[in-house]
């Protein structure tokens, strides 16, 4: 096979990963051996899709091997239905052999960042938040909130959010960027257009961070109380924490947890990630090469959503686009995100 899909690399990574699972003392680390069982799910998986596949397109050529001229001619109608949904499965399994990247296995952090423009801005940040998490709701993936600062009137400051799924690193790469709102706003009284930019960014949560050290002396840790919306479960503690790290500017900052421990721990392995991207980027001497090398700076937008004077979301690196902003902005952006690592092979 080869290619995307490595057939006989994917059967003996089963076996190795098989072989670990058979020793005894992989179970004394409960993480590493759970790691372990969901990758060897994911690889059963992607193996079994692949035979259904192979075994839809055989038994058909077999069917039409057997048929007659006469049957064939009436069989030519249906065949089109046949070859519509095995399009749609390859289709659907090029795009997971697609996700070979050294990371896109994995768990990820996501980061929005409202630009210039107070409230309008921060509005559509919160816009994009809804959006990724329709996204996530619609797909499978478990979307928590780590810290979120609200705007002083509507939407965001900025938000980090763990998501957990099947490859949602590789999916969720294809957002790294600039996106630019156009719109009548609804902040003005006179009803004119604005345009506001919101960053996305998307860090890995790399498993094996253990050989990134972080000194004491490197990092300044804040504790703070937790924002809330009032009430009995407003946490009244000083359980959120915010991790500086001085060498490299990095800020982390978790609240959603009740203790500020947990929380501490939480940040403690996002800054880890983020350091382990950093360090691999370095090594490779690619700056930015898991960021899709896309350029985070406002003015340089991926991916316009305009609302007025017309309807249409277009992506500026691969060109695909929708007349129905709404659906988009609703969670319906894989056609985006299929389009992007197709355009990245």
């Amino acid at each position: 096979m080869g290619g995307h899909f490595d057939l006989d690399s994917k059967i003996s990574k089963i076996k190795e990963l098989e072989e670990l699972l058979n020793d005894s003392n992989i179970w004394d680390n409960a993480e590493r051996a759970t790691s372990i069982t969901s990758e060897l799910a994911n690889l059963k998986k992607e193996i079994a899709e692949y035979n259904e596949i192979k075994k839809l397109i055989t038994d058909e050529i077999e069917l039409i091997e057997l048929m007659s001229e006469v049957e064939f001619n009436d069989y030519i109608d249906n065949l089109d239905k046949v070859i519509l949904d095995i399009k749609e499965k390859v289709s659907s399994f090029e795009i997971k052999a697609l996700l070979s990247g050294e990371y896109d296995d994995d768990n990820c952090f996501l980061e929005i960042h409202p630009g210039a423009g107070g409230t309008e801005a921060q509005d559509w940040a919160e816009m994009l938040l809804r959006m990724y998490s329709m996204f996530a709701s619609k797909n499978n993936y478990s979307f928590d909130v780590l810290d979120k600062q609200n705007g002083d009137e509507a939407g965001i400051k900025s938000v980090i959010v763990h998501i957990k799924g099947d490859h949602a690193y590789g999916y969720f790469k294809s957002e790294i960027g600039v996106h630019r709102l156009v719109r009548i706003s609804p902040f003005d009284s006179s009803a004119r257009r604005h345009t506001s930019f919101a960053a996305v960014n998307v860090t890995p949560e790399i498993a094996e961070t253990s050989d990134i050290e972080i000194q004491d002396d490197d990092v300044r840790i804040d504790v703070y109380r937790s924002s809330g919306c009032g009430g009995q479960g407003v946490n009244t503690t000083d359980s959120a924490v915010r991790i500086t790290h001085i060498p490299t500017g990095i800020v982390v900052a978790v609240q959603n947890e009740r203790s500020q421990l947990k929380n501490k721990e939480i940040a403690f392995n996002i800054l880890r990630s983020k350091l382990k991207k950093l360090s691999d980027e370095a090594r490779k001497n690619k700056i930015n090469s898991l960021k899709g090398n896309e350029n985070i700076n406002f003015g340089s937008q991926i991916r316009n959503y305009v609302l007025e004077p017309y309807s249409l979301v277009k992506d500026l690196r691969t060109d695909c686009e929708s007349n129905n902003p709404t659906k988009v902005l609703d969670g319906d952006i894989l056609p985006f995100i299929e389009a992007y690592l197709r355009i990245k092979r």
